[in-house]
């Protein structure tokens, strides 16, 4: 539960390499998230190539600190062969959520960069990746070491329970 705590949205970061177990640990919790009919969409393509990553920043209008990153997950999911396609987009958000939390349990930052479902997005970044049409990319996810202490917030609001 810490993490979920202290999870924050981290948009510039050290130039330190992230090591690979803890990209799979990353992509482990991504693939733990619930998702309806187990039909996990997801694919995920782990970005290091510097041309690549400066491309992707230019992928949306808010993917400029993509650039600090030495690395970035871009969280992608299948077209065909779905049970529940009507079903994706929770089932990738709530991998992406899964995947922001085991960021922020490593010591790590990152933040989560909407792509789908916005078309011309998801139209760059598909040829960024060379995607296929039975795959489109739902969001990017520049990952590092904090350049700065991120302060969580207490985002708690008591007027929006409601108890019948």
């Amino acid at each position: 539960m810490k993490a979920i705590f202290e999870r924050v949205s981290v948009r510039r970061f050290e130039d330190k390499a992230v090591e690979p177990e803890k990209i799979e640990k990353i992509l482990r919790a991504g693939m733990a998230g619930p998702s309806g009919g187990n039909q996990r969409p997801w694919e995920f393509y782990v970005v290091r190539d510097r041309n690549t990553i400066d491309a992707l920043a230019g992928a949306s209008p808010y993917a400029g600190c993509v650039r600090n990153a030495n690395t970035v997950i871009v969280p992608c999911f299948r077209t065909s062969g779905l049970i529940y396609p009507e079903l994706t987009d929770m089932d990738m958000s709530a991998c992406v959520e899964n995947m922001l939390i085991e960021i922020t349990a490593l010591g790590l930052g990152g933040v989560w960069l909407s792509i789908a479902p916005y078309e011309d997005r998801m139209r760059k970044t598909d040829e960024i990746l060379g995607l296929n049409d039975d795959l489109r990319s739902f969001a990017l996810i520049p990952v590092g070491y904090p350049a700065a202490t991120p302060v969580p917030h207490d985002r708690y609001e008591e007027s929006r329970v409601h108890e019948i």
